[in-house]
This record gives structure tokens, sequence and C-alpha cells, in this order.
């Protein structure tokens, strides 16, 4: 929950200097989005790789366990095209892109401001990518504080597909708390793999 709420603090921070600097008109290089995305994608690699059990979660992968990210990116996407019929403003596509953020707030928003650019300018682009930002850090907050609710109501898997991307590292000591340590495990696999399906699938629907 601090780290979500310090992450909010980093956010209303940045706007306010966007905007002081564009009472100003200072500009910033446009390619200083494109290298943070690219520290980013080194990050994920980074910290995947650098994970001690990497080996043998990778030994012990079964495709039972395949199902729980699979239920989550299925389960997120439906939603997230249920919600393009409320909202007028944007495409399925885009709000399509944004659930493919699973919680991934800082990788989605950048990809998707990136990406966007071309084909709905700079303005709109921002909104969209700072949309994506929004709802995904609002997810890993709901999963931090839901889970004990998910688990109770809705089983113990529950709270892992709530958590998205985030059940390999910040929302993992939550689960591990009302889900139990015996799902650690597939928290850690469930994160990884849904961790590795956003840049592929935000681009996907950037592109369409």
């Amino acid at each position: 929950m601090k780290g979500s709420l310090i992450v909010v603090a980093f956010f209303v921070a940045g706007c306010l200097l966007g905007w002081y600097l564009n009472t100003r008109q200072i500009t910033i290089d446009g390619d200083i989005s494109r290298y943070v995305l690219y520290l980013l994608m080194f990050q994920v690699g980074l910290s995947i790789g650098s994970d001690k059990n990497i080996l043998q979660i990778l030994r012990s992968l079964r495709p039972k366990y395949l199902l729980v990210p699979l239920a989550t990116i299925i389960g997120t996407l439906s939603f997230s095209a249920l919600a393009a019929f409320f909202i007028s403003e944007w495409s399925l596509f885009d709000c399509l892109a944004i659930g493919s953020g699973f919680a991934y707030y800082s990788l989605s928003s950048i990809l998707i401001t990136e990406l966007k650019t071309a084909s709905l300018g700079v303005q709109l682009a921002t909104e969209l990518g700072t949309i994506a930002l929004i709802t995904n850090i609002l997810r890993e907050i709901m999963a931090l504080l839901g889970a004990p609710v998910f688990a109770k109501f809705f089983g113990r898997l529950a709270p892992i597909c709530a958590g998205g991307a985030t059940t390999m590292d910040t929302t993992l000591p939550i689960i591990t708390k009302y889900s139990g340590k015996d799902l650690v495990f597939i928290a850690i696999l469930h994160g990884i793999l849904v961790d590795l399906s956003v840049p592929f699938l935000v681009s996907f629907f950037c592109s369409l």
C-alpha cells in the first residue's frame, strides 16, 4: 500500500512539473519517454533473470499452473472489452490496451503513450497513457486492500488473479498471508507470465 501511494505521489509531482514546464513553454525531448521505456524493459528482464527461484519455477512448470495466468488474462480482457461499450471516447482496442497493463502501470502507460502518439496525436496519446497509469495503479491498490475479501468470497486463487503482474513482487506478501504459503509458487509463476505478456499484448492492441 505504501509503495502504491509513493507511486501516486510521484505521478502527481510529474503532473505538476509538466504543468510548470508547459506554462513556461519549456519542451522536453520526446525521445526521453522511449529511453525510459527501454530502461523499463531492461528492468523486467533483470528482475526475472535475477530471481533465485527462476530455475526451480521453470523445472516445476506444469500445464495446470498455466490456467491461473490464463484466467487472469482472459478475465481482464473480457471485462476491458465490456467496459468499452460504456465508454464512447475510446475504442475497444484502446480499452483492451489499458487492461493489458495488468497492474504494471509504469510500463503500460509509457508504452501506450509511445505507440498511440502516431495515430492519436501527442495530447490524446498522453491522456490514454495517463488513464492506463491510473487504472493499473488502482488495480494494484485494490489487490492489496481487497485480498482478504477476494480470498474469503471467491477462493484462494482470487487475490492472485486480482494482483495481475504484481504477484511476483509487490502483492506477494499479502497473497502469502491470505492465500497461503502453499500458493506462493503459483503466485510467482503467475506474476512472471503475466508480466511477460504486458509488452506483447499492449503493443498488439495499440497497433489495431
